[in-house]
């Protein structure tokens, strides 16, 4: 682990909370004793969420703008400050009728509230899980099933919950899992259970708390097909172990591994207050809740207005085994689970380095009751190479700086994967969106010696699924103020005439705003780039509106027919970007809820159906991206990142480069190897500086440096 610091909570000096901070656990247990009151004592109530319903952005944006020009006083109104509140009505028999509530915290009235339909499923929350886990230890169907296989002495069967993911029957609402068994002759609880997957599938109704059937799973090759039943009783001889655990690897940790400290002797750049973030001309509020995690708020450079908001929106993760029940195998990890719920205690000095600042989160009990949970986003400084430079061959002075950047991080872990995510702030203007994605890969039991189509054995019989993660960022742009316009730029080639193009060396940069709501694709072959402009302004150096920009990868999209379940309920991930008018409350790509979904309702698709005026006005950018991961045995036990970035950059935002003022200073803490090692030995130093004394007259000529 390299030297790190932890930065003590420094909360504002207000005594009211900003209207984007967090609820706090005060505020919690209010908005719990509203709703408690008002369905009365006669009903039992399980609570799923409670936090910060975010005010309207005609109330907010007033509010910011009065902030920023430091007009705020003690007779500004202030956006009301409201809590949404999800729970469950119990109705004996009947099941439970999910609602939800919005609480006025400062009057403590409930003032919205609604009924969900049942063709609608809420997200599922850690007690369920933990229920199902319970139902199958009881269950005489599921004891059944495991007493069908003849498991070797000293192993236990472990459980995964899953989403029941989409299916054409008419179901209640479902849970189901994936069942392991773990070698528990070691008597370590972390010993890897996903190397022996037991081919069940057990099925819960989530109202009545019973097991209702177990799908059997095909564990044959290609030679195969769909066929079932190709599997012997004694289905884990087969498997080996895949430890990932230092204490029970079998082979040596590396010995050759020096320390890397990064050490910050004065402390960060950065300033906290409550939620507040400012760091190198950037400031923005930071915010996190159940579903989306860590967004960001505000975010301005410099006094400019940049982004309103920018958050994770959605990510499904469809798998590619056509043998039932595997069609509905596949996760919205955001409205299924939440990334919010699913957030890591992040430890110091191993998920962020240096000096660090953590941020808590309220977390719901089943009851209602506020908890913390600790340290579920970190923010931290990182050197990233070089910022700019360059080199006058004249004289061969050399102006470098660096690239830093402060990271704004949280990882979620769902089951087997973990998710990193990042929004990372650079001295140029510049935000980086980054997913990592690693874990342990979802694997099935696989006949001793088959191979398979749909997947790769990663071990002797665990067969790692092939499957698509796919991501979707939601990008409120505020360039410079809230009415903008979306441009495609494309580069394009040009025709040979004498007129325009005579030696058949131009080319033409075309651009297209967009008008009206819509979605396109990435185009690499084109150079396809984004930009969020600012039609009002003008650059006063190029005379172009003022825009930020980013290029859309043209990763692979959803893969499943577009007549399947998988692909009705997941439109957002068709194409690559989609642009829409703003509308509050609409921050879902894959719709409000995912859980049990037949097709994506009040998603992406939909917004962009409504053929809004989306030119000069208050718009919303959703780029989809993804991974599709046929898996390799490297993946095994415990998968590298595999990573994806999204740049956002200005493009004619700033007169100049926005960096320039960075100072170029010499790292003191930079020794040399060795001299036997180094190409810049004393010697070679000291020639270097002779050669820059010598090369700074009008009769210099530049050395050939071929």
């Amino acid at each position: 682990m390299s030297s790190t610091t932890l930065i003590t909570r420094n909360d504002s000096a207000t005594s009211l909370p900003h209207p984007l901070d967090q609820l706090s656990a005060a505020e919690t247990s209010v908005a719990r004793g509203v709703i408690l009151a008002a369905r009365g004592d006669n009903v039992a109530i399980k609570f799923r969420s409670i936090f910060l319903e975010e005010p309207l952005k005609k109330e907010l944006s007033q509010f910011l703008d009065l902030e920023h020009a430091g007009q705020l006083n003690t007779n500004i109104q202030r956006p009301p400050r409201l809590a949404k509140v999800q729970y469950d009505v119990v109705h004996g028999t009947k099941g439970p009728e999910y609602m939800e509530s919005v609480v006025d915290i400062v009057t403590k009235k409930e003032v919205d509230q609604r009924v969900v339909e049942k063709v609608h499923q809420s997200g599922l929350t850690t007690h369920e899980f933990r229920e199902f886990n319970e139902a199958c230890i009881e269950s005489p169907l599921f004891k059944k099933a495991v007493a069908g296989f003849d498991l070797p002495e000293g192993f236990v069967v472990s459980i995964d919950p899953w989403p029941y993911g989409g299916d054409a029957e008419v179901v209640p609402r479902y849970t189901q899992g994936l069942c392991f068994a773990r070698d528990n002759r070691n008597q370590n609880l972390d010993s890897n259970h996903y190397s022996y997957p037991l081919p069940i599938i057990p099925v819960m109704d989530t109202y009545t708390k019973k097991i209702v059937r177990i799908d059997k799973l095909a564990t044959g090759g290609k030679e195969d097909g769909l066929a079932y039943g190709t599997h012997k009783k004694n289905v884990l001889d087969h498997c080996s172990p895949g430890e990932y655990v230092p204490e029970l690897m079998s082979q040596p940790m590396r010995t050759d591994v020096k320390p890397l400290n990064v050490v910050q002797p004065d402390g960060p750049s950065f300033k906290v207050s409550g939620h507040l973030i400012e760091w190198q001309k950037w400031r923005f509020r930071l915010g996190f809740n159940p579903r989306e995690g860590a967004t960001l708020h505000d975010v301005r450079y410099d006094g400019r207005s940049v982004f309103y908001r920018l958050s994770l929106s959605e990510m499904t993760v469809p798998y590619g085994d056509p043998r039932p029940p595997f069609h509905r195998k596949q996760a919205f990890d955001f409205g299924d689970a939440g990334a919010g719920r699913a957030a890591n205690n992040l430890a110091l000095g191993c998920d962020c380095l240096g000096v660090i600042k953590y941020f808590d989160t309220v977390a719901t009990e089943p009851d209602g009751t506020p908890s913390v949970s600790k340290n579920v986003v970190c923010l931290h400084e990182q050197d990233n190479g070089i910022g700019w430079k360059h080199t006058n061959f004249r004289t061969e002075r050399a102006v470098v700086t660096r690239l830093r950047e402060l990271v704004v991080q949280f990882i979620i872990t769902l089951a087997n994967y973990e998710y990193i995510f990042a929004y990372k702030f650079d001295q140029a203007g510049g935000i980086t969106v980054e997913t990592r994605a690693t874990g342990i890969v979802s694997v099935v039991n696989i006949d001793p010696g088959k191979t398979s189509p749909w997947g790769n054995v990663v071990s002797s019989g665990a067969l790692a699924q092939n499957h698509q993660h796919l991501f979707c960022v939601r990008i409120d742009p505020a360039v410079d103020g809230y009415n903008n316009t979306v441009v495609t730029e494309q580069s394009l080639p040009m025709s040979m005439s004498k007129e325009t193009n005579p030696y058949g060396s131009g080319y033409e940069v075309r651009q297209t705003p967009i008008k009206t709501s819509q979605y396109f694709d990435a185009s690499p072959t084109t150079n396809l780039t984004v930009k969020m402009t600012n039609p009002s302004k003008l650059n006063p150096i190029s005379g172009k509106p003022v825009s930020y920009k980013f290029i859309p990868s043209a990763s692979q999209l959803m893969l499943a027919h577009p007549d399947s379940i998988m692909a009705k309920r997941a439109q957002f991930a068709q194409h690559h970007v989609w642009v829409t008018k703003y509308k509050d409350g609409e921050y879902w790509a894959g719709g409000e809820f995912t859980n049990q979904s037949k097709k994506e309702i009040d998603g992406v698709a939909d917004a962009v159906a409504r053929k809004e005026n989306v030119e000069n006005d208050d718009v919303v950018v959703w780029n989809t991206f993804g991974l599709t991961h046929n898996p390799r045995v490297e993946d095994w036990p415990v998968m590298p990142v595999e990573i994806h970035q999204i740049h956002l950059r200005p493009a004619d935002f700033f007169t100049c480069n926005p960096a320039l003022d960075v100072p170029g200073v010499k790292n003191a803490t930079s020794v040399l190897a060795s001299e036997e090692e180094s190409c810049c030995a004393k010697g070679d130093v000291q020639q270097a500086a002779s050669s820059h004394i010598q090369g700074s007259g009008p009769d210099y000529k530049p050395k050939s440096k071929l």
